[in-house]
Parts: C-alpha cells; structure tokens; sequence
C-alpha cells in the first residue's frame, strides 16, 4: 500500500543530489517492521537505483537517560540491526552529537529521511540537519497513527475534543505496511561503527549514569519481545481487560509503553491486531485503542503544541490559579525527594507502587495516577512537586521521557481535566484517596503481589 502523503513532510527545499545512497536516521522509530519511514527511503532508493543505508547516532547524554534505558534500547537495535541485514539493508551505529554524525554520513547520501519525534530536543536535531544538509531531508512520521497536523492545529484541550477529530480520520491511517523490496542490498558497503554484538562492552564504554540498574528479569527490548509480549496478553488477558484495567493486583494488560516509547513497536500494528480480534470483545477494543490512540496522540498533540510543558506553566489557567491559592495551605506530611525514592512515606500503598517502579522499570496505570497525586499532597509547594515527580519517573520509569510522560505529570496537576470540588492543597485539581483504592480495587492484592515480585 502506498504511504499516505500526510506523512510525508519535506524539511528542506533542496533535491536529491548524486549521493552513493539514501540514509535513513533512525531516532524514533527503533524497528525494521511497519516503519513508514524505512519503507518511504526503499522507495526512493530503489527509484533512485541505489542502495539504502541505516544509522543510528548513538550518545552517552541523551536526556536524563541512565543505564536502565540504555540496556533496553541497545537490546532492541541489536536485533534490528539484524533484521535489516536480513532485507538486505546494513544499519550502522555510530557514537556521537546525532546532529553532527548524521551529517557526516549524509555527506555522501543523495537523500536523508528521517522518522518523527515530538519532543524539544528531538524537533531540534532535526531542524538543524535539515538547515546543514547539502541535499534533500524528508520526515516520515511512524510513531502516530493519525499525523498530528492531520488532527488539530492547536493545543486540544482534553480526550474528548480531539477524540472526535481522531476517529472520523482513522479509517485512513489504520491501513496495514507492505514491507518494500529492496532492490539493491548495502550490506557490502564497507563502513566502520560500533559491534552490538556484545552490548555490555558498549555499555562500558558510554559514560552514562549507572546509578539505576537495568530490569532484564521483567523487561527485555526488541521488537520481537514485545510481539511476544503482545500476543500472550491478546491471547490469554484481553477479554478481561474491561473488568481488570484498573485492578493493579491483576497483570492483565499489554506492557507494551517501553516499547512503544522506544519505538520497538509500531502503534499501527497493535491497532491492527486489536481490531482483528473477535466481534465479542468489541467494548474492549474500544477501551485499548483508546489508550493506545486517542490518549497517546493527545499528548503527542500536548507538546508538540504547547512550549511551556515541562513546566507549571503548561496548565490551563483554572489549574494553575486554583494551585497557586492553595500554596501555602497546611501539608500533613512532608516528604524529601530521597525519602520517596526509597519508599519511606506513612502509605504502604504508594511505597509498593514506588517499590514496583524502581525494582520493574514499570508501574501499573492505575497506580501511576495515586502515586503522582500523592506527590503532589505531599510536596511543600505545586513547583516542588512537579520537580521531583517529573524527576523520579524519568529516572526509573522505562517509559519515562516522552510525551506521555509530560501528559501523564501534567494529569496530575489538572492538564486535560476539568475542576473538581475545592479541598486543601489540590484546590480544584482531581484527589486521590487511599480510602477511594479500598473501594475501587484489591489494593490489598496488589501489595501482596509488589512484595512477591522483591
């Protein structure tokens, strides 16, 4: 099937030159299956009558990653390294500025394509080789399933005013990828780059926080774990997601966040395994593809939209009003970002979430949610706790980092929400209750479990 044209977005004004190859820079999009962005530069190679070249820029300091993000993603392009070389294209990783060492291989590229990130930082790469490069740059977005230019040209304000705008288009996009054949193979192309062979002597030789160990006994990377990953939850957890998505002492959901945040997976191919599923489970179908869709595109739609988010200011004004009048309030308990991160709060709820974080990489949706408002209740101010919960979940979260990151910290201060009744501290923004987890699921349960898993 042809790639859509809204996917397509040229970043220079300049033509193909007589390059030797078309390169893709691969930053996003860390897989070699349902990636538009590979298969847009087949095309052109193969019109082109050259050979395409893979690279990815690999350096030691990537924000506010550490040694736990870096195990899993080195995982995962191990494997994708091979899986290109099995299609006959040859990826080459390369230690470096990612600006300066896709420049340097682009010097003999006729074209460079590049896939799609969100984030500050990710748009700036991009702009700046686009700027430098001596011919053609083109994005090709794979990591939304619907572009974000395509859905709205402004900031939404929650789920349900992009939600409509997502679905009456989504027909279009949720279309399957043909993988294209590559008509001349660069896998004699002698080029020099680092062995992911042996990840760990890779490892050794970035400097890179270590203070926070891998997880290899709960997560491994590659596109092929989480295929399996996926297929064991469609297969033997997905006709009780509905009853048990908000029940955190079940593990009945799809793990798939570190994945997709490393772009291991593709949204489009989830989505399309969950629409396959039978007519049965259509009220489960609705929910995943909502998470997976609406809610993970809406924070993409977040920052991509609204400069300020990192920050309070990213709020709406009720929030950030409602925050503000209630600085000064009363906190019962206090705590400092070192008595969180090693679990010493009254609240043997949110130690066990914290525990599961640091011990898992991973967190149960439902209890990222109290974890978070409780930060927030316990901080001596709105700015202090947005400081130190933005932090620890970038530090120990897989999946920390990206735009549902920003979202999520966001939710918890009242982005994409609405005001709710005016209580100490919180104001207007949403509470949490230990008293509402008693109610609501088997929270007891889910100790037990955190305790099992240490």
């Amino acid at each position: 099937m042809t790639i859509q044209a809204s996917r397509i977005q040229d970043l220079n004004q300049l033509p193909p030159s007589s390059g030797r190859f078309v390169l893709y820079w691969m930053q996003q999009a860390q897989r070699a299956e349902y990636n538009h962005a590979v298969e847009y530069a087949i095309e052109q190679a193969n019109i082109q009558g050259r050979p395409i070249l893979v690279l990815f820029a690999l350096t030691d300091d990537y924000p506010e990653a550490n040694l736990r993000h870096y195990t899993f993603m080195l995982e995962g392009l191990k494997e994708t390294k091979q899986q290109l070389a099995s299609r006959g294209i040859q990826m080459v990783v390369r230690y470096g500025d990612p600006v300066q060492v896709v420049l340097d291989l682009g010097r003999n590229a006729s074209m460079i394509v590049c896939d799609r990130g969100y984030l500050r930082h990710q748009r700036g790469w991009r702009q700046k080789i686009a700027k430098k490069a001596a011919c053609a740059v083109v994005q090709v977005e794979s990591d939304a399933i619907v572009p974000i230019q395509e859905v709205s040209d402004k900031a939404e304000y929650a789920a349900y005013t992009i939600r409509r705008k997502i679905n009456r288009q989504l027909d279009m996009y949720l279309k399957d990828l043909v993988p294209r054949i590559v008509s001349h193979s660069s896998l004699s192309i002698p080029l020099k780059g680092l062995e992911l062979d042996n990840i760990q002597t890779v490892l050794d030789q970035l400097d890179i926080d270590r203070s926070v160990p891998a997880v290899p006994k709960f997560f491994k990377g590659g596109t092929s774990q989480a295929k399996d990953r996926f297929n064991y939850f469609v297969e033997n957890c997905f006709e009780r997601y509905v009853a048990h998505r908000n029940q955190p002492k079940t593990l009945d959901v799809s793990f798939m966040s570190p994945y997709l945040h490393f772009g291991q997976v593709s949204s489009l191919y989830l989505a399309l395994k969950i629409k396959s599923c039978q007519d049965s489970l259509e009220e489960a179908k609705a929910s995943y593809l909502e998470e997976l869709i609406v809610r993970r595109e809406l924070a993409m739609n977040f920052v991509y939209f609204n400069p300020a988010y990192g920050s309070l200011e990213c709020l709406p004004n009720w929030a950030r009003k409602t925050l503000d009048a209630h600085k000064k309030d009363t906190r019962t308990f206090v705590y400092s970002k070192s008595e969180l991160e090693n679990s010493q709060t009254h609240d043997i709820y949110w130690n066990a979430a914290m525990r599961e974080m640091k011990v898992s990489g991973f967190m149960h949706n439902y209890m990222r949610m109290y974890w978070g408002k409780k930060i927030l209740e316990w901080s001596e101010t709105p700015e202090k706790a947005w400081e130190t919960l933005l932090a620890i979940n970038n530090t120990y979260f897989l999946d920390g980092r990206d735009p549902n990151s920003h979202a999520g910290v966001g939710w918890i201060f009242g982005l994409h929400d609405r005001a709710w009744f005016e209580r100490p501290v919180f104001g207007k923004v949403r509470y949490m209750a230990a008293s509402g987890l008693e109610r609501k699921c088997d929270i007891k349960g889910y100790v037990s479990r955190i305790n099992q898993m240490i």
